[in-house]
């Protein structure tokens, strides 16, 4: 049986050096190389969705890889496809980085420059693991769901633009059809997600900062399980203490969560942190919140243009959401899609703050009446961009009720 081997590294010169030894070994099946972090995944993601016996046995990821560091995608690839071996071409094959690949989840060091011998002895020893794996496992376990959750970043153009109420209803929206969601508050600063629920918290997401190695019962012990069935990791009650959540402990605990719910709703609020960009950059849908007004929806081009510049998200792969609609202002949703040029949803959330202020001011959002306009048009929202489970047809299928393909990152 042909061993299937995904390359995958930043510099041209060094995969097509890879890749040409790798085709040399026996049984070898090298697929087209990946460029970057962000491909890898999303190819990986699309192979799991079709199927895990289209998975292939082994990855190389070569060290020079971005934007991701290798090791942070070593660990991510481990977590959520866990029948796929990873090993790591590198110049520095000391001890120090061959303990901290194997903590990350590589099943294997390669020293550069290439060896021949090396090089076969380790790809085959990696893909006799992969195969045992999946014979133990079974293809129809649960273990090989695919690609994990659907991570969907809800970020504000500005601050007050509702991005907090539009994170949490989505996150009650999948949770109330059955898939187990999880709601993270990123706005490490100024997260007012607990007021808004009225809870009262001692973990948050600053305790799995410092954290490797983020266990199932570790992660358990810092989520707050709320009555309505939500998974919430919340900010910390000091907002200077937000500084700890680093962009790699953010991938690590979004990857974590992600492996453990089908759905999950991060709150990255208005202010771009280096935790916020890496999960923004990550998320399968990312959902940027504005108002129909001249300031709001200038934040909303300035913010879309800076991701764009950062390298963050693409305008296409951004969705605008416009909040506090109505039929006579002069900005219309259209005008805002052309101004920011990202892709729109098609329910726009109505204006209509009576319905709600009794619920905010008593921090009981989840109790906001099912005939509210605007519940409905936010638990709407949720179903357009395939949060919820379907009625029919969907039970006991973890991928069931994904999104349509214009909201979702695109696969290359």
């Amino acid at each position: 049986m042909p061993i299937r081997i995904l390359p995958a590294g930043a510099d041209p010169d060094a995969v097509r050096s890879l890749t040409t030894l790798l085709s040399q070994l026996p049984d070898a099946e090298p697929q087209p190389p990946v460029g970057d972090s962000t491909q890898l995944v999303d190819t990986l993601a699309r192979l799991a969705a079709e199927s895990v016996d289209e998975l292939p046995e082994v990855v190389v990821v070569h060290e020079r890889i971005g934007p991701v560091p290798a090791l942070e995608l070593i660990r991510e690839v481990a977590l959520r496809f866990p029948a796929v071996g990873v090993i790591l071409v590198t110049t520095d094959a000391g001890p120090g980085l061959f303990s901290a690949a194997m903590d990350s989840g590589a099943r294997g060091l390669v020293a550069l420059p290439l060896s021949y011998e090396e090089l076969a002895s380790r790809v085959q020893a990696v893909a006799q693991w992969s195969t045992g794996v999946r014979r133990h496992l079974g293809h129809g376990s649960d273990v090989f769901g695919g690609a994990g959750g659907t991570v969907v970043t809800v970020s504000g153009a500005k601050g007050g633009v509702g991005a907090t109420l539009a994170a949490i209803q989505l996150a009650l929206a999948a949770q109330a059809s059955g898939r187990p969601t999880a709601l993270l508050d990123l706005d490490l600063q100024t997260g007012d997600i607990a007021s808004y629920l009225d809870i009262q918290f001692r973990r948050s997401v600053v305790d799995l900062a410092a954290i490797t190695d983020i266990s199932p019962r570790v992660l358990a012990d810092a989520v707050f399980r709320h009555d309505t069935g939500l998974a919430l990791l919340l900010a910390p009650g000091e907002g200077e203490r937000g500084e700890d959540v680093t962009d790699r402990a953010a991938r690590q605990i979004v990857s974590a969560l992600r492996a453990r719910y089908e759905v999950v709703v991060v709150d990255c609020g208005a202010q771009l942190s280096g935790a916020g960009a890496a999960v923004v950059e990550m998320a399968d849908i990312a959902l940027l919140v504005t108002t129909p007004d001249v300031i709001a929806v200038r934040a909303a081009k300035r913010t879309v243009r800076m991701w764009d510049r950062l390298q963050i998200r693409k305008a296409e792969e951004t969705t605008v959401v416009v909040n506090r609609h109505t039929r006579s202002t002069e900005i219309q949703p259209a005008l805002v899609q052309r101004i920011t040029g990202t892709a729109l949803a098609r329910t726009a959330i109505p204006a209509n703050f009576r319905e709600l202020q009794a619920v905010v001011d008593a921090g009981r959002v989840h109790e906001l009446d099912s005939r509210s306009s605007v519940k409905q048009a936010l638990w709407g929202l949720a179903g357009e961009l395939g949060l919820v489970r379907a009625a029919e047809g969907a039970a006991g299928h973890r991928g069931s009720g994904r999104g349509p393909g214009g909201f979702r990152r695109r696969k290359e």
